[in-house]
This record gives structure tokens, sequence and C-alpha cells, in this order.
């Protein structure tokens, strides 16, 4: 914890940074100590996308509600994100990473305490989607990882290797916040308020832990924010997403065909307001988003690819519960228990976190480039396996191990690529815009699952169960998904991501 402290001791002037970065040697050089927090702050947010899960049971029961209204929770939460954390990255690049990450930290904290007194749907609801300003938190410690290195001869490298070393953080905290929610539930006697107090306590104490070991980036003065980019950019994608989240909750809900005339509305009158976001921000002195940037050879490639790989990081998981737990006498399916389904799913995480050590291992001597297209391989690869190899289930755990393997790299990969192919005052926007796209793809790709498998219920001699036609379907998007990121990955120039000199 010394080197933490020095560290962040070292950062109290606008001198002493640049000064001793390029002595201190290490792997991580300056960044060590940073790393080190930002670490404890990514277990935590990953306990908060895992401890909650095994608790929704309890929660329906407490609240008086059903178990499909569980799904507005996440509908509410990946609106909100998907509207936010833009607009606070790009206030990270003016005013300070670190100052909007605690910002964030606090409203994180607050959310999760509202949650525990929360005795309502409505209260619950808008609590549950307020927490979703943790989202934020990677992509600003990645763009303010990346300012503080770029005095560094192997700061981008350096940037890659923490990122990968933060996406371990969160997927071993989302294992220990879904082990820990339910031995918690039950030695505290089945009593929920006691047991949501736990995340609460987590998340401010890592409030406390950004105000006081994490150091400020230097952002550039003379900035403005462009607030109707921003109101263009929320209004689109609330169309968009809110258009994608009608469309899933159309077969849940029984709405009937006719509601199908607003998830078409809703979806063109989005892409018609992205059409004008884009128009305007190319008329801005300083833009939203610089669509320029975007533009760029070595940009728009990972912004499609984490849209791609967000349609199975995020949407393929319900889909590959419902068919483990499917009975086998439909000629499909493992027919496993809860408890044996989420095993599936623990084995899926525990991937996760190899293929984010082996990105962080690997990011100094193997071309950046060329670690993307791998991973992306891989999640292709792994998705395409269970086409002819789905009837078992070590096959089953084969096919999502390589999957998972590709996933974890990328989960780091893309947002450092992201903040190394950004100018300089532009690392917090577009590392946040790689969260945003593989939120839409996720979106996306929950409501297209859902009506996939929707639609051959029925067909089988169950009347629940989807048709296995259904779940090859959505391993087919899954694996497209995977194979076409790596096509567009082919088009980003040689040299891109690499280290520059020292600055």
């Amino acid at each position: 914890m010394n080197a933490v402290t020095s560290s962040s001791a070292g950062s109290s002037t606008a001198k002493s940074p640049r000064t001793r970065s390029v002595r201190l040697p290490g792997g991580l050089g300056i960044t060590a100590g940073l790393i080190g927090w930002f670490i404890l702050v990514e277990i935590v947010s990953g306990i908060l996308q895992g401890y909650y899960v095994p608790l929704f049971s309890d929660i329906v029961v407490s609240l008086g509600i059903h178990d499909s209204d569980v799904n507005w929770f996440e509908a509410a939460q990946l609106l909100l994100s998907a509207l936010v954390v833009p607009v606070l990255a790009k206030l990270g690049d003016m005013y300070g990473h670190k100052r909007i990450l605690l910002i964030a930290a606090i409203l994180t904290a607050g959310a999760t305490w509202w949650l525990v007194f929360a005795t309502s749907f409505w209260s619950f609801l808008i609590a549950w989607a307020l927490q979703g300003f943790y989202v934020v938190w990677l992509p600003l410690e990645i763009a303010l990882i990346f300012e503080r290195g770029r005095v560094q001869q192997r700061g981008v490298s350096t940037t890659r290797r923490a990122a990968g070393l933060l996406v371990v953080g969160l997927e071993a905290g989302a294992i220990i916040g879904a082990l820990a929610a339910g031995r918690i539930f039950a030695a505290s006697g089945q009593n929920l308020t006691a047991t949501l107090v736990v995340p609460a306590i987590a998340v401010t104490l890592v409030a406390l832990v950004i105000w006081i070991g994490v150091p400020e980036s230097a952002p550039e003065g003379g900035r403005s924010l462009d607030t109707w980019g921003f109101v263009l950019l929320a209004w689109a994608l609330l169309l968009v997403t809110g258009g994608l989240a009608w469309m899933r909750m159309i077969g849940e809900l029984a709405l009937g065909a006719g509601a199908w005339v607003w998830v078409i509305a809703l979806l063109l009158a989005g892409i018609a307001v992205f059409v004008w976001f884009v128009r305007f921000e190319l008329r801005q002195d300083d833009p939203a988003v610089d669509i320029r940037v975007l533009r760029r050879p070595e940009m728009w490639p990972v912004q499609a690819t984490a849209f791609l790989i967000g349609i199975s990081l995020l949407g393929a998981q319900g889909p590959l519960s419902t068919y483990a737990g499917t009975d086998p006498s439909l000629g499909y399916g493992l027919g496993l228990d809860a408890t044996q389904r989420s095993n599936i799913i623990g084995v899926y995480l525990v991937s996760l976190i190899v293929g984010a050590v082996l990105f962080a291992v690997t990011s100094r001597r193997a071309s950046p480039r060329v670690v993307l297209i791998a991973a992306s391989l891989l999640v292709g690869v792994g998705y395409l396996l269970f086409l002819p190899f789905h009837r078992e289930l070590w096959q089953v755990l084969l096919n999502l191990s390589i999957a998972g393997l590709g996933c974890g790299a990328l989960v780091g990969a893309l947002p450092a690529a992201a903040a190394a192919a950004a100018p300089r005052g532009q690392t917090g926007i577009a590392t946040a815009l790689t969260n945003t796209t593989k939120t839409i793809g996720g979106s996306f790709s929950s409501a297209v699952f859902g009506v996939v498998l929707a639609a051959g219920a029925g067909a089988v001699a169950s009347q629940t169960a989807a048709s296995l036609g259904g779940y090859l379907t959505v391993w087919a998007i899954c694996a497209g998904g995977g194979f076409l990121a790596a096509l567009l990955l082919v088009f980003v120039p040689k040299v891109a991501f690499a280290d520059a000199p020292a600055s």
C-alpha cells in the first residue's frame, strides 16, 4: 500500500507527475498505485453487477410485484447509462476525470442506499436506474490512466495492460457478489434490508477511495460543453434503446401485433435524430462527439466492434440459461437446475477473467491490432461451435469458454484502443462511446433474441420452451458478430494503438 500512497501523494502538484513519470521503473510505472486503487473500484463495480441477481426472487416478493417486472429494472438502467455516460465522460475531459468519477461514485452510493429502503416498485425502479452511474467508472478510469501515461514512452501499452487488470477486478467482483449475496441473505435470517446494506457500504467506501487515493488528470482549458449536441445524442439514444426495450417486451407482456408499429416508429425516429446529430456536430468547433475522429480508420472499427461484441456479451446469457434448463426430452437442452445453471455462468465469468489476464500479459509484446482480431475470432469460433455441438454439458462449457476468452480480452482492449486512437482532450468520450455502443448492441440483441426465441415457443412439446431453431439462430448471430468484428478490424492501420514517443 506504500506504493499506492506515494503515487497519489506525488501528484499533489501539477509538476511532480510529469517529473517523476519517466523515472519510475517497473512494468506499470507512474500508474502502479493508480491501478491498485482502480482494481478496488472495479471489484465493487463487479459486486454491484453480480450481487442482486440471486436476490431478485426475494426482491419481487418484498415489493409485491411479478417476476416479469424485473425486466423493467434492467431496461431503466440501460436507458439511463446510455444517456449519461457520454455526458459524464465529456465532462471528465473538460474538468478532470477524477472529479467526475467521484461525482459518479457518490451518485451510485446514494442510489444504492436508496435501494436498501425502497418499499415500492416505482421507488426501487428509480433507485435502480440511478445506480447505473457506475457504468461510467471504467471509461473514466482508463481515460485517467491514459492521460497520465502520455508522458511515458510506453503509455499506450501500459494503459492496455492496466485495462486488462481492471477487467480482472470487475469480473472477480461479479463472482464475489453472486456468491456472497445468497450467503449473506441466509446468515441475516433472510432479512432483505440487511442484505442490501452490504453493497451500499461497499460503494460508499469506494467513493472515499477515489477521493483520497486517486490523483487528478490535467484537463485542457478553454473547452465548452456542446449542450445541444448532447441533447440530440440523448434524444436519439432514448428513442433507439426505448424502441428496442419495447420490442423485447412485446412477447413478455403479450402486447399484440399492433405494438410493432410503435417499435418501428421509435427506431426510425431515433435514426433520424442520429442523422440530425451528426450534421449538427460537424458544424461545431468543440462538438460533444467529434465525428471526424470517429471516422478515422483506427477509431470506427473499434466502435463497431464494441457494438458487435455487445450482442453476445450482453445478450446471449439469458438464452444460454434457458437452453441449459430445457428438458432434454424435447430433443435438445441440458435439463439443469438453477444451481447447475449458475455454475455454467460461473465458468463463463472465469473464462472472462482468464481472457482479461492474457490480454494484460500480452499487451506489451503483441500487436494491439492482432490481439483485437484474435479476440474477436475467438468469440466467433466459440459461438459457431454451438451450432453442431450443444447436446452435452462439456460441449457447452468448452464453446462458452472459448467465446469467454475473447470477450474478456475485448472488454479491456476496446476502451484502451479507443483511448489510444483519440486526440488529447477526447480520451474520456472516446472510451465512453465504446461502452455506449456496446450497450446498444446488447439492447439490440436482447430484443431480437427475445423475438426469435418467442417465435418458436409453442411449436414444440412444451408450450413455454423455445425451439431449437431459435437457439441456433441466436448462436449464429453471436458468431457472425465476432467474425464481422474481426473483418472490420483488418481495416485498422497496422501501426495503430502503438506506443508514441514521450510527450
